[in-house]
């Protein structure tokens, strides 16, 4: 090679360096060595030069300095300049085209050149090929009989990246270990575990093994099913457990958790005392398994509490507590208290009596949400007053009839919500959202509607407050005069009396 034909090859060396180190800055320590290496190739070929030689009559170099210092600076000249194209053609220009060939394969192929190159220039030095070729075999497989094992590993991992069943980013379950795929090496393939630990999986066990690729299927985006298993008691119907359940599930929207398929509850076995339950849903987020599974807990606990439906405990075990008629009175009297008091800020009962309100505090159910859940939704037809002991919750109305919604309240422990599906069997306006945990009591219309029978002339006086709240909203919008408001008043109160009284069948 002369001098002119070394200045553009180290010209065009240069450039491609520049283009690598733009484009792959991770492999900058790649380039580096390169550059060391195609450095040291120059100053071998200029110390070549010096070296004083004559060639003999089979056009062989007498002198062997100079000969084998060519030979060796030209093979680190052909390794530095097949380093660097190797990543300009595999790591720029295919991936720009879309095609990304296996990266083991993309090794094969540059160890393939390596070696051409090294064959090539042992010939062009006159040395004896097959002789060379013939002893390596015989060298290769006596290796290959006492490495058995690791070859096997590195055949598994041509295999894998060949025919692409695991990839990087992939979540595999193997053995012991469950984990996502960083990389895949000749020998091993390195998964990172959820504990931040990093397993080495020899790669012959993959491809000989049983291994799970987790929520990877073909045209589906990456989810995995997974299951959470409760128990309960035989006392409760399971048709109730799995509506309770299914609702809970289904109404607001829980974090990695897939909608479609939306998550479920499933009756999976008949234990000795109790059913085994479990709630089946598909998780999207990997990483997230048990912070989503201990979600799905709360919400299974909350939405049987709701229903009145508790845990099952294992008949094996038995809790004893001292009782007595005086402890017994204590309980209820406190709880009674509680409950007449979350009455007493109710306005709409503000005419009852003392038995009447005895009445209704007896009634009220217990009724607890989790953060994030719907308490009512906007439409729904839900004859009933919650009364908030407990937490803080949102008000939200659906905007121009879409699914958006928009806060219009805000509701915090001591207000109450409801009390036109209680009284009129109104649908529900808009939908309340617990923001926290939230303890109700809630009132039903049942529970409502002997008093109102026994004592009609209460439905007057709620009609009047109804009435009075409403027209005191409608002044202000519409900036009604005196006597304005005291018809409108009197409209209003007419015919929320009315409705009331179809409504619980109050005869006048």
């Amino acid at each position: 090679m002369g001098p002119d034909g070394l200045l553009w090859l180290t010209a065009c060396f240069c450039a491609a360096c520049v283009v690598v180190a733009i484009f792959l800055p991770g492999d900058r320590n790649r380039v580096r060595a390169s550059v060391i290496i195609f450095g040291l190739s120059i100053l071998g070929l200029l110390l070549a030069a010096l070296i004083p030689n004559s060639v003999d009559t089979e056009g062989m170099d007498k002198n062997v300095y100079f000969h084998w210092t060519k030979i060796i600076s030209l093979f680190l000249l052909s390794a530095a300049i097949v380093t660097i194209s190797g990543a300009v053609v595999f790591d720029i220009l295919l991936p720009a085209v879309k095609a990304r060939p296996a990266t083991i394969l993309c090794e094969l192929i540059l160890a393939f050149v390596y070696i051409a190159a090294a064959l090539l220039l042992l010939w062009h030095a006159k040395v004896n090929v097959t002789g060379v070729v013939a002893t390596s075999a015989v060298v290769t497989a006596a290796i290959g009989l006492s490495l058995q094992g690791t070859l096997s590993n590195v055949m598994g991992g041509v295999a894998i990246q060949l025919d692409r069943t695991i990839a990087v980013g992939d979540w595999i379950h193997v053995g012991d270990s469950t984990g996502v795929v960083k990389e895949i090496r000749w020998r091993q393939t390195s998964i990172e575990t959820r504990n931040g630990d990093t397993v080495l999986v020899p790669n012959g066990m993959l491809v000989s093994g049983n291994v799970a690729v987790l929520g990877k299927r073909s045209g589906s985006p990456r989810q995995h099913r997974q299951y959470v298993h409760f128990n309960v008691d035989y006392r409760f119907p399971p048709t109730q457990v799995i509506a309770a359940i299914n609702e809970a599930l289904t109404t607001e929207t829980i974090a990695n958790v897939s909608s479609t398929p939306a998550p479920h509850c499933l009756l999976l076995d008949f234990k000795d005392s109790y059913g085994g339950y479990a709630v089946r849903y598909w998780l999207t987020d990997l990483w997230q398994d048990e912070s989503t599974d201990s979600l799905i807990r709360c919400r299974v606990v909350f939405a049987l509490k709701r229903r009145g439906i508790s845990i099952a405990i294992p008949a094996y075990r038995t809790f004893q507590t001292e009782e007595d008629q005086e402890r017994r009175r204590r309980i209820m009297n406190e709880d009674l208290d509680r409950r007449l008091a979350a009455l007493s800020r109710v306005d709409i009962f503000s005419t009852l009596n003392d038995e009447e309100r005895k009445c209704l505090a007896a009634r009220l159910r217990v009724c607890p949400f989790a953060g994030g859940e719907s308490m009512t939704r906007q439409g729904e037809d839900s004859p009933c007053l919650f009364i908030i002991t407990l937490g803080d919750a949102e008000v939200r109305v659906a905007v121009d009839g879409h699914w958006q919604q928009k806060a219009v309240a805000h509701l915090k422990a001591g207000e109450f919500f409801g009390e036109m599906g209680l009284l009129t069997g109104d649908v529900r306006s808009a939908s309340v959202i617990a923001m926290s945990d939230v303890s109700c009591l809630r009132l039903d219309k049942e529970d409502f509607v002997d008093v109102l029978q026994r004592r009609p002339e209460i439905a007057e006086s709620i009609s009047q407050i109804l009435a009075q709240r409403r027209m005191e909203l409608e002044a202000a919008r519409d900036h009604l005069t005196g006597e304005a408001q005291r018809e409108r008043l009197k409209k209003t109160q007419g015919d929320l009396l009315q409705r009331i009284r179809k409504f619980f069948t109050i005869e006048r």
